[in-house]
């Protein structure tokens, strides 16, 4: 009687590791297929996302020795640097990719990644908040409560995430305007 109770858990066993090993072939088989299919979507997305940063560029060049750095060129010419900036907001990291001119002055921005409050925080990516980049410099980055020419007012109700946001834009508009000067040289 023992003797049929240690077959049946050795025919579960076996019937188990079959399952797992036929699961586990089907779920590479996908994955080899779709993988590739993945990357190409993420890379046409980035390409996307800086064609609506400097639209008039005709190819993202990478830049060598910095990590997700690209040159937005027309005609040979550089328009802008396309670069990740990243801070913490009030709901955590917020991943952005920045268009920064050769002068430093940023022309646009678009947030990639957030967990923002809905209805207040993420009023960030929106025209009325995001235009107030355009054109300024590190120096001219800096969040008040009322509005000036010079500084980025405030979103009601999400001081925090626009502290973020202008953090994460300074930073990077700093980090290029180190690496043109270091380019003029």
């Amino acid at each position: 009687m023992a003797h049929d109770k240690n077959d049946n858990i050795f025919a579960i066993g076996i019937n188990l590791t079959i399952a797992c090993l036929l699961s586990g072939t089907i779920i590479a088989g996908v994955y080899s297929v779709t993988a590739p299919v993945a990357a190409r979507e993420r890379e046409n997305l980035k390409t996307r996302a800086m064609q609506e940063l400097v639209a008039d560029a005709q190819t993202f060049k990478p830049i060598e020795g910095k990590t997700e750095w690209y040159a937005a060129v027309k005609d040979g010419q550089t328009l802008a640097y396309v670069v990740p900036a990243e801070s913490k907001g009030y709901g955590g990291a917020i991943k952005m990719v920045t268009a920064i001119g050769p002068d430093g002055k940023i022309l646009n921005y678009k947030i990639l990644i957030h967990n923002e409050t809905p209805g207040l925080g993420d009023k960030a990516a929106q025209p009325k908040f995001a235009n107030q980049f355009a054109g300024k410099g590190p120096a001219d980055l800096e969040v008040v409560k009322t509005p000036t020419d010079k500084n980025i007012q405030a979103l009601t109700g999400a001081t925090i995430t626009s502290r973020a946001v202008t953090k994460g834009i300074r930073e990077a508009a700093e980090e290029v305007a180190r690496y043109t000067a270091g380019q003029k040289k």
